[in-house]
């Protein structure tokens, strides 16, 4: 039941904004540490640190440069540290055979990181694309058209690489049909019963992922081709809806939105009808633009990113991936 109104000037709105500890008081949203996942770019090698040109500020590091940025994130307080891995062109192939290599990067990485810094929970990418040697995110037919049953094979093999590896939470981003089934079923039938699946639910054929394929090597595999075929129509939003329906039924423990701030309705819409743990990514291209507009001082750096942070929270989502993820953590913790 909705409360009534009392006219002018019995009820002043401006009452509850008039001073720092009324705004604090009656505030509906808030951001905290705890909601908040850093994306890092890994590659291998020691004492490497390759800047992304497109996203000024990250950069694709070697695990042991990548350890203090691990430390930094235990110290301050950020529960997840999602790995994107950068492939030698010389690894990848049609079939992406070197996201299912137990001595791969990832396995590796995961292993230290967990043996250094067990309270830190990492997350991996369950996605071909930066293995392939044409960019897509599965096996490709001979018109060029990528296999859904043939690809799911593949992904299970690659989250059951990862599992075996410690990782914490899988993360399949693909938008393969009955990806995230399979990977359950697997996973309980070797006995990881407490990894958890972040499904890539409604994640949309964007262009905001460019910088993202820049910083893995897929942008030039990729070429001119696009992900349209897998990835959700930007047009759809009851689509996002079934999607994540069919994935919770499957068995995923979290659900994604991907992107991000343009797609704030979705996440709404999703946690409005399921009420389940709902996540978005604040992409790369998201992170671009106002890193962009801050360097060229048109924005304020610091109150636009937690601006755009908040808004995930009213959106409602329950955390957010986002590149912001240790300057946000700084400025909520006043470091």
């Amino acid at each position: 039941m909705t409360a009534p109104i009392a006219p002018f000037p019995s009820l002043r709105p401006r009452r509850l904004r008039r001073d720092d500890f009324t705004r604090r008081l009656v505030r509906e949203h808030a951001l905290s540490v705890n909601d908040l996942i850093y994306p890092v770019f890994v590659l291998d090698g020691k004492g490497r640190r390759e800047p992304v040109p497109s996203m000024p500020g990250v950069e694709r590091v070697s695990l042991d440069q990548l350890l203090p940025v691990a430390e930094d994130c235990v110290a301050l307080g950020i529960p997840v540290l999602a790995l994107f891995p950068v492939i030698d062109a010389k690894l990848k192939d049609d079939k992406g055979s070197e996201a299912t290599n137990p001595r791969g990067l990832i396995p590796r990485v995961v292993k230290e990181l967990k043996k250094r810094f067990p309270e830190l929970g990492v997350l991996t990418d369950v996605a071909l694309d930066p293995y392939t040697s044409h960019g897509q995110d599965g096996w490709l037919d001979k018109s060029g058209y990528i296999l859904n049953d043939e690809t799911v094979g593949q992904l299970v093999k690659q989250a059951l690489t990862q599992a075996a590896a410690g990782v914490d939470i899988v993360a399949p981003s693909d938008m393969m049909d009955g990806r995230i089934g399979a990977i359950r079923e697997a996973l309980e039938a070797k006995g990881h019963i407490h990894t958890r699946i972040m499904a890539y639910s409604a994640k949309y054929a964007s262009a905001f992922y460019g910088p993202f394929r820049d910083a893995v090597g897929s942008s030039a595999n990729l070429g001119k081709s696009n992900k349209k075929v897998y990835q959700m129509d930007p047009g759809n939003t009851d689509e996002a809806l079934r999607e994540v329906a069919i994935d919770l039924a499957e068995g995923a423990d979290m659900v994604m939105v991907k992107p991000g701030m343009p797609y704030l309705d979705i996440v709404r819409r999703v946690k409005d009808e399921f009420h389940v743990p709902t996540f978005a990514y604040q992409v790369s291209g998201e992170y671009a633009m106002l890193k962009a507009a801050a360097q060229n001082g048109w924005l304020d750096h610091d109150q636009v990113v937690m601006e755009s942070l908040l808004a995930f929270k009213r959106a409602g989502a329950d955390g957010v991936l986002t590149y912001f993820a240790r300057d946000a953590a700084r400025l909520l913790l006043n470091k």
